[in-house]
């Protein structure tokens, strides 16, 4: 297996620059394969690569030299792809993935896109069919083609995938959308999530019983902001969309995409407002934005914010419950799979994507004083992941698995500190109960007094890192039969996204004879908001997002929301 390796890991001080390490990336303009230095300034990681023709291009990278020194030492490779779909011998990152011989990571999520049909129309969306464009074409797969899809997923090795996310597009626009989720359920996937904005199961309830009953776990709810300013899209859908989640028993992950200079002022209201419904809302999952398109300098500068960037913006607006110590990069997770293997001795799931791709934290709500409190203000949590590799290593060399398990579950408790975890918590118990007795109402509880937060970066074309595509376990699956990391697919679409759904989709014309509709006959037109201000619109969805707005303004929302409109 080659990979691309780390060729320098010496520090060097040229001017106030130093250089961290060395990766490969692309040229923005023409996507040559180029090489590429990671380094720090004034506290900050920066990524710096040049194209012979159109020049250097200097982004970055991650807000936080001090976090990005922290989070990689979980650094860690997966098991990688032991059934590829694509056969090579040398990497050539990133011209032909599928997934390749190289990828360091199994299916952690994988999205299918059943649809590029969007009822609205975000401006910095990845895509959505537009009519009117030279070679507009309309993809959606067919009930064929989706099973096979789920095929190909299942047939992974050594880790058969085993969670999807239904995506588009609006999936909600397909009408046979049951169906499609039916047969995902069919093909042996136990989780899977449906992408959103909420409109249409907002306004219609019996809609949203009908994709649980189907089979959805979860919806990966789009929630840009606490303020119609910050979040248009939906702001005044949203309570409809929750109260009809809360009735069927669905879950929700609230997903806003943040933007500088846009919402970033806003990230302490969301998780104020999704406390508030954590019986319903179990996680809010902030991605920082993805530039797209041809942009210069200083207008990346102005939108581009970094995983660091939200994290600091949340300690300040959630005045210090929640702060930037609280979070760990996702390859954190993985000693629990280490000990977990050892002990059944088949592979498991894992989450082994490149450090800087994200980072998460659970954060507990106190019966007493509802502030929140994360989990790593009353528990050793580098303390029980060292734990874990430590007798994760026991197993492995020949202790007995049981004994040992017994005495994980037994020592759990000493890493807990029981005079600062939250009123009406008893983490330890809790832990013993799932692992000794199997009671997974366990799980459950955790879930109703938790909210998961986590970040998710996204990488574009001014700073993709090969390095992270290698690892990256967020794939997509194709009619053409391959699975292909979210960083190729939609950092490159003129390769892989657009080149392949143009292939298996039709022109939107013979889309809008065949289904008599015009393509803007499924825009949303503002129903649920038309002629009616915000305070005329039933209490509930007034107060509640009054509430939100209010808990934003504690940590200078009203400020900063001034400035922005000032700009």
């Amino acid at each position: 297996m080659e990979l691309i390796h780390i060729s320098n890991m010496s520090s060097k001080n040229v001017a106030a620059r130093k250089t961290i390490r060395f990766t490969q990336s692309i040229c923005p303009d023409c996507n040559m394969i180029l090489d590429a230095e990671v380094f720090e300034r004034e506290g900050k990681v920066f990524m710096s690569k040049t194209c012979p023709t159109h020049g250097e291009t200097e982004e970055l990278y991650f807000g936080s030299y001090e976090m990005y020194k922290k989070f990689s030492t979980y650094w860690m490779d997966g098991k990688g792809a032991h059934a590829p779909n694509v056969m090579i011998d040398k990497c050539a990152c990133p011209n032909n993935c599928g997934l390749c011989t190289n990828h360091l990571s199994h299916s952690g999520l994988s999205n299918m896109i059943i649809t590029n049909r969007c009822d609205l129309t975000c401006w910095y969306c990845f895509f959505y069919v537009k009519k009117g464009l030279e070679g507009a074409y309309l993809y959606e797969p067919n009930h064929e083609q989706v099973r096979a899809m789920m095929k190909t997923l299942k047939a992974e090795k050594p880790i058969a995938g085993n969670s999807i996310q239904i995506t588009g597009g609006e999936p909600m626009l397909r009408d046979d959308i049951t169906e499609l989720i039916k047969i995902m359920k069919e093909e042996g996937v136990d989780h899977v999530q449906l992408n959103t904005n909420g409109i249409k199961l907002a306004m219609s309830p019996e809609t949203m019983r009908q994709v649980r009953n189907s089979g959805v776990s979860n919806l990966y709810l789009s929630f840009d902001g606490v303020t119609p300013r910050t979040n248009p899209k939906n702001h005044w859908e949203i309570p409809y969309t929750l109260e009809s989640a809360r009735k069927c028993g669905m879950t929700v992950v609230f997903v806003p995409t943040v933007i500088k200079s846009i919402n970033d002022h806003e990230l302490g209201g969301i998780i104020r407002y999704a406390q508030k419904h954590m019986d319903v809302v179990h996680a809010v999952n902030f991605q920082p934005v993805s530039l797209t398109g041809r942009m210069g300098k200083k207008e990346r500068e102005k939108y581009r914010i970094t995983i660091p960037d939200c994290i600091e913006r949340i300690e300040e607006q959630t005045n210090g419950e929640i702060s930037k110590d609280a979070w760990f990069p996702v390859p954190s997770c993985m000693p629990m799979t280490n000990i977990i293997e050892a002990f059944s001795k088949k592979p498991k799931y894992e989450l082994s994507i490149h450090f800087a791709c994200g980072a998460g934290t659970y954060v507990f709500e106190d019966t007493q004083t509802r502030k929140l409190t994360p989990l790593t203000a009353f528990v050793d949590i580098k303390g029980v992941l060292e734990y874990f590799e430590e007798k994760a290593d026991e197993i492995r060399s020949g202790a007995n698995r049981y004994w040992t398990m017994l005495e994980v579950v037994r020592k759990l408790k000493t890493f807990v500190d029981k005079d600062k975890q939250p009123h009406g918590l008893d983490l330890a118990k809790m832990f013993s109960s799932i692992l000794l007795k199997r009671n997974f109402d366990s799980v459950g509880n955790w879930h109703v007094r938790s909210l998961f937060l986590g970040m998710m970066h996204f990488q574009d074309k001014y700073n993709e890192d090969l390095e992270r595509l290698q690892r990256c376990d967020i794939h997509y699956l194709t009619p053409d039969l391959r699975i292909i990391p979210f960083c190729a697919f939609n950092v490159i679409p003129e390769w892989y996204r657009d080149r392949i759904q143009k292939k298996y989709s039709i022109p939107v014309e013979e889309w809008e004879q065949a289904h008599g509709q015009t393509l803007e006959a499924g825009l949303y037109r503002g129903l649920m908001r038309r002629g009616k201000p915000e305070a005329q619109m039933g209490c509930a969805l007034s107060e509640m997002h009054r509430e939100a707005a209010m808990a934003n303004d504690d940590h200078k929302g009203v400020e900063l929301r001034n400035n922005m409109a000032g700009a």
